[in-house]
């Protein structure tokens, strides 16, 4: 991967089908997602379709799924079919492998497994694969994470998934609290730890996370631009400068959309290759 042919590095995009047809959703999330983001374009593309996508904007991508069954019930796609699929293109994207943190040791092993096949960090969702990240049932999975020097990125604040449904789906927001990781970072210094979104709301707790913990960082996926709350923009633009990343949320908000509305942002001229590129490729071993 040449970062000087990059002009961007979107931190944050879903696989959402394999090689078999088979999708990362049910169909009644898939559809409850597409109303809740006003999303019109293709709900469920593949690794090469992102590759694809990226590679005509010069863009890399980091990409996962994210493996709920035990929450759920629904049957993941496979994080090792992504890695593999993914070494393919290894001048766009960026490949995350994700693991139900229900599974004991034996996602912990699988941990393990996948940064050895190439992973390069790990994506988990608290609300959708229902678990309170701070609980240490879940610390010798962390340990893995950190021992083998990758990211773990954790989704936080509320979800479109689920939105607008009876109950939220029975998927519950209380877990994607980012306080919850704070202990998390606290107890694991030497894993870096991105919490996705605007983390509304708890933006102001996900903020002063940040600015406390020197292995957490931000990424800015999930919500149009022209909507972030004005602090989180303030604190991009001033104290969290080099901590905030670009992600999407692809498929659901394209890099497209959301660059444009960024463009409207009152953010530094000198901040802006930070937050598109330079922060990323720190994080993420790149430079």
């Amino acid at each position: 991967m040449n970062l000087d042919d990059l002009t961007a590095i979107d931190v944050h995009t879903h696989v959402e089908q394999d090689a078999h047809g088979c999708f990362a959703l049910t169909d009644e999330l898939l559809d409850a997602s597409a109303q809740y983001f006003r999303s019109d374009q293709d709900r469920t593309p593949t690794v090469e379709a992102i590759a694809a996508h990226y590679r005509e904007r010069s863009m890399a991508a980091v990409v996962f799924t994210v493996d709920a069954p035990a929450a759920t019930g629904h049957p993941p796609l496979s994080s090792e079919e992504i890695v593999e699929r993914a070494a393919a293109f290894p001048d766009v994207l960026i490949p995350f492998g994700s693991v139900d943190p229900h599974g004991g040791r034996a996602s912990v092993e699988r941990a393990r497994r996948l940064v050895d096949r190439g992973a390069r960090g790990f994506k988990f969702h608290p609300t959708l694969q229902g678990f309170a990240p701070n609980d240490r049932t879940y610390y010798p999975l962390y340990e893995a994470i950190a021992e083998a020097g990758v990211p773990a990125l954790f989704h936080t604040g509320q979800t479109g998934i689920g939105a607008g449904l009876p109950g939220g789906a029975g998927l519950k927001l209380r877990y994607s609290d980012p306080m919850l990781l704070d202990d998390v970072a606290a107890d694991f210094p030497e894993l870096t730890m991105i919490f996705a979104h605007p983390s509304v709301p708890w933006q102001d707790a996900a903020i002063s996370i940040a600015g406390h913990k020197a292995n957490v960082f931000i990424d800015l996926s999930g919500w149009a631009p022209k909507y972030f709350p004005p602090q989180l923009v303030r604190a991009a633009s001033r104290q969290l400068r080099d901590k905030v990343l670009f992600g999407s949320d692809f498929p659901v908000i394209t890099p497209d959309r959301w660059l444009r509305d960024f463009a409207d942002l009152d953010i530094p001229d000198d901040v802006r290759p930070k937050i598109l590129k330079g922060n990323a490729a720190r994080v993420l071993g790149l430079l």
